[in-house]
């Protein structure tokens, strides 16, 4: 499985979190998932909201854009961006 895939227009991302983090960023590509460090910490969906607020900046949508689809109370997540309106450049979009 790979970490990313495009549904019509959305993309639908596997990561898994770092929560209480020194920084927000995205680590890389680990196994089948996109790691990402986020500061929040993994209280009452603080980290969840962290999550959907930094990547609807980072792919240039409102947050209602951002759906997280699978493991609200896990590290590993499924999250849909519709139709996102840019990729970060530090990773590959074209294994697909």
């Amino acid at each position: 499985m790979v970490w990313f895939r495009r549904d019509g227009p959305d993309l639908v991302l596997q990561v898994q979190i770092q929560p209480r983090a020194s920084s927000d960023a995205i680590v890389g590509v680990l196994g089948d998932r996109l790691k990402i460090r986020l500061t929040a910490p993994p209280v009452e969906g603080k980290a969840n909201e962290h999550l959907i607020a930094w990547l609807a900046r980072l792919f240039g949508v409102p947050r209602s854009q951002v759906i997280l689809e699978r493991g609200a109370g896990s590290r590993h997540k499924q999250v849909r961006i519709r139709c996102p309106k840019k990729l970060p450049e530090n990773l590959d979009w074209d294994v697909q």
